[in-house]
């Protein structure tokens, strides 16, 4: 890994490095570490110098890092920086320089380049109003799904292109005290999504349940299922919004299927924001465009 951390998660990779622990306990070192880069972000920030501030090697840092959240302090580090680029980019009037500055990088032609290459769109693309409109986004601190109305639009929009021929099975177990949500599942090819999901269904008003998503490309991919409680009824008692991640390997042979079990988001999970605005264009071959056949489950 080299001296500045967000270096090393400009590679295209795809797949976790380790599946996170749940249910286990965090280490104080990772949730300071975490801490530290939602602090200092807009900084340069080294592996040794995060390993230093929590009193261990950056060896032993790294290895509980991944085991901790999925993915290595340096994609975190670029998550929380695309993460808070998008939201500037929403939000605000700032210039993309601006902007650039504001989420630790030194250069407009590396960060657009990144942007462009991650998200499949430039950052002045971005600020479509319908990207904000159709907003995916979960974090420790803000969680957003689009409506159920914007979920359809989304779906019957799409340019018709080819799709898989996979099927996927997800299975949503929701946490024992959840209320009723609306829940929207992705199939994307990065570990922490960055770009459209290339398929995606849901389902309104459940509880733990099945749900098919058809067309899905054959490949290695990561499943994300979002669920937000809050948007059946008043929630007064359990969480108000869950996420699980997942990796599956889908063939055209036989259908595939991932249990997913629900969670309320916390520090550990590296925050993501994808669009399922329809002029979004992923860079990369492995992104293919998404079959929205199963997109009525969520009426």
């Amino acid at each position: 890994m080299s001296a500045e951390i967000a270096s090393s998660a400009g590679a295209e990779r795809t797949g976790r490095e380790a599946e996170p622990a749940r249910g286990k306990a965090v280490p104080p070192a990772v949730l300071r570490a975490i801490e530290l880069i939602l602090e200092r972000y807009f900084e340069p920030i080294t592996l040794s110098a995060l390993a230093s501030e929590v009193y261990v090697s950056p060896f032993h840092f790294s290895r509980i890092f991944a085991k901790a959240t999925g993915v290595t302090p340096g994609r975190f580090l670029t998550a929380v920086r695309l993460f808070e680029a998008k939201r500037l980019l929403l939000t605000t009037s700032l210039t993309v320089s601006d902007i650039v500055c504001s989420v630790g990088y030194s250069s407009v032609g590396t960060f657009t380049s990144r942007f462009l290459r991650s998200v499949g769109m430039t950052p002045t693309a971005y600020r479509d109003p319908e990207v904000g409109e159709l907003l995916v986004a979960h974090s420790a601190h803000f969680q957003r799904l689009p409506s159920l109305r914007s979920l359809r639009e989304a779906g019957s929009m799409r340019p018709s292109l080819p799709a898989g021929g996979g099927r996927l099975t997800v299975r949503l177990r929701m946490p024992p005290e959840a209320a009723r949500a609306n829940v929207l599942v992705g199939v994307f090819a990065d570990a922490v999504p960055q770009s459209s999901p290339v398929a995606f269904g849901g389902v309104a008003d459940a509880l733990s349940t099945d749900l098919t998503i058809d067309g899905v490309p054959e490949g290695s991919w990561t499943v994300n299922a979002v669920a937000d409680h809050g948007a059946v009824r008043d929630v007064h008692a359990g969480p108000a919004f869950t996420i699980a991640s997942a990796p599956v390997t889908v063939t055209g042979f036989e259908p595939a299927e991932v249990t997913m079990r629900l969670h309320p988001p916390s520090l550990t999970d590296p925050p993501v924001a994808v669009t399922l605005a329809s002029h979004q264009s992923p860079a990369g071959e492995r992104v293919l465009p998404a079959q929205r056949s199963h997109l009525h489950a969520v009426a």
